[in-house]
């Protein structure tokens, strides 16, 4: 139940919705209510064979609704005739009928407004959680179970939850609306007739036992069957290029069918509750009908044949919201343990954040530090007591062997992730003591993999900066070598670029990159293999592109081409985590050390 109430609180201000509903709701449940309340007056009406001007006495009783109805029923029929009486019951029960299903109509709206209100608040909570996690955080797990926790499990707890709300009100109320109305015609028929519910209960409370594990089950199967299908449509042509398409479909029809096998298990026990509810409901009537029968032939227990009748027909009645609360209770499960996966989700907390305090950093002035600086993965140490000094202005290039750690000590300028010991100093100051979200508006990023978004090439310039003009747009494309190839497109600035940009050329993808990087003007420029993966004309295109793009900016870039890295004011070698020299490109060169091993290497590659 705390999982449930937690997921209510999403709701807030639930009170919004909760007393037109419950006001609606009660009007719906005692309009419906005498619906069956005018029954036994009107067969009394039609088959009671009243005597004209029969004496009547008015019930003490207000509370005997059923007596209540029958003096008026009579009191009509003595005054303008059975028909006329007949006309008069036949029009309340139409009022009634009308008044009541208005009342549940606007019921029903302002349970799916509370419903619409707390999915919108449910998906934009686990959104928002998600858009602020580490980046560690999505390299442990699956992109396709993140994605089936934001999109289905919401769902279901949408429908599952609030759904369980509406029937954990309206259907007792009408239960037990229902309920007063049968002991007021016969309390010996209804006290006998409640023995048969706990029964009932235990039957199906043994039924849906197993439902919340397999729905968690189910879930957790969907999460996997969306991660196959978002790895098959990334790599659909490395799938077709190994002549895997077998491979990847018998992988996701695997799964595909445990998460049927789930459903199908899942289905038979939710079904098998209703039929049960139904089948001890029918011979609850027909035991009813038997002793009530026997009371009306014997003239015992004040029961006539128009209320023995009218209470069958309320009882069968009954059986509707207790078959709904019976339902509910087994789609509960499947809303709970899809409600813990979304929970889950919105409890788990980023690895990196502002510190208390933090305050926003307005520009750089002098340099940026590494003193001592370590990180490791698990144990596994990337990086060793790195000390390194960027002067401002100055262009320092990262070079050294795969895995030495130059991607990591990049990532650790944005806080993509932290130090385990050392510290990064921005003019003077730890930059744990700013904000994250200005310190990254500080600098421009350019990573070998191009990621754009499926919009249009302006968009995708202007990324996350609402308002930009065209002309800054189209200054910054200018800079990035990219506003030649961008007006010759189908609707130039307005063409969409399609899935990840798959319209465009490699290097055409990454000028859009490097105008966007552009564009936020920033001081700091980090590039990670912006070259690596074009071809020699792209390549110079680019590196055109990002010489432009470094001119007057300190620059930080990880390259292994001799073009990229020359003229860099510093060249920083890393080997497994340290630094083991650094000098200008002459400068190593000389030294004949791990640098010039791996140029001449480069240029025997390139022979």
């Amino acid at each position: 139940m705390k999982t449930y109430f937690r997921l209510l609180s999403f709701a807030k201000p639930i009170n919004k919705f909760a007393i037109p509903y419950v006001l609606f709701t009660l009007l719906s449940v005692v309009f419906n209510t005498l619906n069956l309340a005018l029954l036994a007056p009107m067969l009394t009406t039609i088959f009671g064979g009243t005597a004209k001007h029969e004496a009547l006495v008015k019930p003490d009783n207000w509370l005997d609704i059923f007596a209540l109805f029958n003096y008026y029923a009579k009191m009509a029929s003595n005054t303008y005739g059975a028909f006329q009486s007949l006309l008069f019951v036949c029009i309340c029960i139409a009022i009634s009928v009308l008044l009541g299903n208005f009342f549940r109509y606007l019921s029903d709206r302002t349970m799916e407004s509370l419903r619409i209100h707390t999915l919108l608040n449910l998906r934009k909570s686990v959104f928002n959680n998600v858009m602020n996690l580490h980046l560690g955080y999505f390299s442990n797990e699956r992109k396709g179970d993140i994605i089936s926790k934001i999109a289905s499990d919401v769902q279901v707890v949408q429908f599952s939850v609030t759904g369980t709300l509406q029937v954990i009100f309206k259907e007792p109320v009408t239960l037990i609306a229902y309920l007063v109305l049968l002991f007021i015609i016969s309390y010996k028929l209804t006290l006998a007739s409640m023995l048969v519910i706990p029964l009932a209960g235990l039957i199906i409370a043994r039924i849906v036992k197993k439902l919340k594990h397999q729905a968690a089950a189910s879930h957790q199967s969907y999460g996997v069957m969306i991660s196959y299908l978002d790895e098959a449509l990334h790599g659909i042509r490395i799938i077709k290029a190994f002549n895997a398409v077998n491979f990847i479909t018998d992988r996701f029809n695997g799964e595909n069918v445990r998460y049927s096998k789930i459903i199908n298990s899942m289905a038979k026990r939710q079904q098998l509750a209703s039929p049960v509810s139904e089948t001890l409901g029918v011979m609850m009537v027909a035991c009813i009908v038997l002793y009530g029968g026997s009371l009306v032939l014997s003239n015992q227990g004040g029961l006539d044949a128009a209320s023995f009748i009218a209470y069958i027909a309320l009882f069968s009645q009954v059986m509707r919201p207790a078959k709904a609360i019976s339902t509910s209770f087994s789609n509960i499960h499947s809303g709970i343990a899809a409600g813990e996966r979304v929970l889950q989700l919105i409890d788990e907390k980023p690895a990196i954040t502002n510190a208390p305090g933090a305050t926003d950093i307005k520009d750089f002035q002098t340099s940026l530090q590494f003193e001592n600086v370590s990180f490791a993965y698990g144990e596994k140490n990337i990086l060793r007591n790195i000390s390194l000094t960027i002067p401002k202005g100055k262009s320092v290039a990262l070079v050294g062997p795969s895995g030495g750690g130059k991607s990591t000590l990049m990532d650790l300028i944005p806080r993509f992730i932290q130090p385990q010991s050392g510290s990064l100093i921005i003019d003077g100051k730890n930059i744990q003591s700013y904000t994250m979200e200005s310190l990254r508006s500080l600098m421009g990023i350019v990573n070998q993999e191009s990621i754009l978004f499926n919009d249009t090439i302006f968009n995708n310039i202007a990324f996350g900066k609402p308002g930009t003009s065209k002309e800054d747009v189209e200054a910054a494309a200018r800079i990035a070598n990219a506003h030649d190839f961008i007006i010759n497109t189908e609707n130039g600035y307005e063409t969409n670029i399609g899935d990840k940009g798959s319209k465009l050329s490699g290097g055409q993808r990454q000028r859009i990159c490097i105008a966007r990087a552009v564009l936020n003007n920033p001081p700091i420029m980090l590039l990670d293999e912006a070259t690596s993966a074009l071809d020699t004309e792209s390549e110079k295109m680019v590196q055109d592109a990002l010489n432009n793009l470094m001119k007057n900016r300190t620059s930080l870039v990880i390259a292994h081409r001799l073009s990229t890295i020359q003229n860099a004011d510093m060249i920083i070698v890393l080997d497994n985590g340290q630094i083991v020299e650094q000098g200008t490109h002459q400068e190593l060169l000389s030294h004949g050390g791990l640098y010039k091993k791996l140029i001449d290497m480069q240029t025997f590659s390139s022979l």
